[in-house]
């Protein structure tokens, strides 16, 4: 590996514990990124002369935070922002590595709760997350969320600039705060996740490299909250996710349902972790969704899937999180406890849900149930209605297939 390599490539693990450290010094999550990036370029610039050092993360830390000292410093609010961070620092030199792993594990919970914050809009929350705890490249983000590199910018940008404005302090909440804040960290996890999982528009049907980052993520945060029954929640069901992600498309990235994807495939060492997080989990509504996750990853064959159970799990989620998206879920599972027609009045009645009115599994999930009832002709115009609605080329190849076949 050449030193550019390897300084990349260190780069892309260190960033999110580099910045997180730099922005408890400067209290800013854009200085600390651009302080950040200036490390990167030092290295960039002294690696390829005198050699990758013993601890190039280390390395990195130390120069970024003795450059965020050096900023403070240079301040004309030097008194104030001193006081701040610690009147030991002006005599002493930055360490060459972290001194108590428990700080490193403060710094980096202060940095996703910041970059997570309320006062950000969610698309701002995810794009401020992936740049400062995923270390993604604007151009890496804009290609998994199909948006211009420009877009993304001005995106995470603004996003900086509106922390700055509204003061928000680089710290983790506690009380009612924390809660509320926790769940915005979850949301975005879970979107990233999910994007990646199930892409709603453009060629592609999975981004795995968008899943791996919010996996990534997932585990940093139940590393850092291991008190946080629903932190591992998400864990368990993002893990048991990603254990089906390599059949869930075929050779030319068309879909695999469920019950014809290839069961031996299925990552046995993801479902292991998925099964570990899950027994630390809680009963809130990610917990939920981990179990129902669960029950698929325990079924060695389609036909031995737990559906009762799973209906059962839904109906609970249904009560913690009502959602029409849920019911339609629990509907699916009904059919397949009971049968089509029991679910079939389900589906109707969410046929009036303003929510789903563009909603393309509607029609998807309707026409499958009038499909095994024996009405062809209605099932196949419930399928093309469901193509029109989709974004995704993959998901509307399939419907179209689907349609034509009947």
């Amino acid at each position: 590996m050449s030193a550019a390599q390897a300084v990349e490539a260190v780069f892309r693990i260190e960033s999110a514990r580099i910045i997180a450290g730099v922005a408890r010094i400067v209290r800013d999550v854009g200085i600390a990124e651009e302080i950040a990036q200036d490390a990167l370029v030092a290295a960039l610039e002294q690696w390829p002369e005198s050699g990758v050092p013993d601890r190039p993360g280390a390395w990195l830390t130390a120069t970024a935070k003795h450059r965020a000292i050096d900023l403070v410093r240079r301040k004309e609010t030097y008194a104030r922002k001193l006081a701040e961070v610690g009147r030991s620092l002006e005599d002493v030199p930055p360490p060459a590595e972290p001194a108590d792993p428990e700080d490193i594990d403060d710094d980096l919970l202060r940095l996703i709760f910041t970059s997570c914050h309320p006062v950000l809009a969610t698309d701002a929350r995810i794009a401020l997350t992936l740049r400062l705890m995923g270390g993604l490249t604007t151009q890496e983000i804009a290609r998994a969320f199909l948006a211009s590199e420009s877009t993304i910018a001005q995106r995470i940008v603004r996003a900086k600039r509106a922390l700055a404005k509204a003061g928000v302090p680089f710290e983790v909440p506690y009380g009612a705060d924390r809660e509320a804040r926790l769940s915005s960290v979850l949301e975005v996890i879970y979107l990233v996740f999910n994007e990646g999982y199930s892409a709603t528009a453009g060629d592609d049907l999975v981004r795995p490299a968008l899943c791996e980052d919010a996996l990534r993520l997932a585990r940093v945060l139940a590393g850092l909250m291991p008190k946080e029954p629903e932190v591992h929640g998400l864990a368990a069901l993002l893990e048991f996710q990603a254990s089906r992600i390599a059949t869930r498309t075929g050779p030319d990235g068309e879909p695999v349902l469920l019950a014809d994807q290839n069961r031996a495939r299925w990552n046995r060492m993801l479902i292991d972790r998925g099964a570990r997080a899950l027994r630390q989990a809680g009963n809130g509504p990610y917990s939920v969704q981990a179990a129902i996750a669960g029950c698929h990853a325990a079924a060695v064959r389609y036909e031995d899937t737990d559906w009762p159970r799973i209906a059962a799990l839904y109906g609970r989620l249904g009560r913690l999180v009502p959602s029409p998206v849920v019911e339609l879920n629990r509907a699916v599972a009904v059919s397949m406890a009971e049968g089509p027609e029991a679910a079939l009045p389900l589906v109707d009645a969410l046929t009036r849900e303003p929510a789903l009115r563009a909603y393309h599994l509607l029609p998807s999930v309707r026409g499958d149930l009038l499909e095994r009832l024996g009405r062809p002709g209605e099932a196949r115009a419930e399928f093309e209605r469901a193509a029109s609605l989709t974004r995704n080329e993959q998901e509307r190849s399939l419907l179209l297939r689907r349609a034509a076949r009947l």
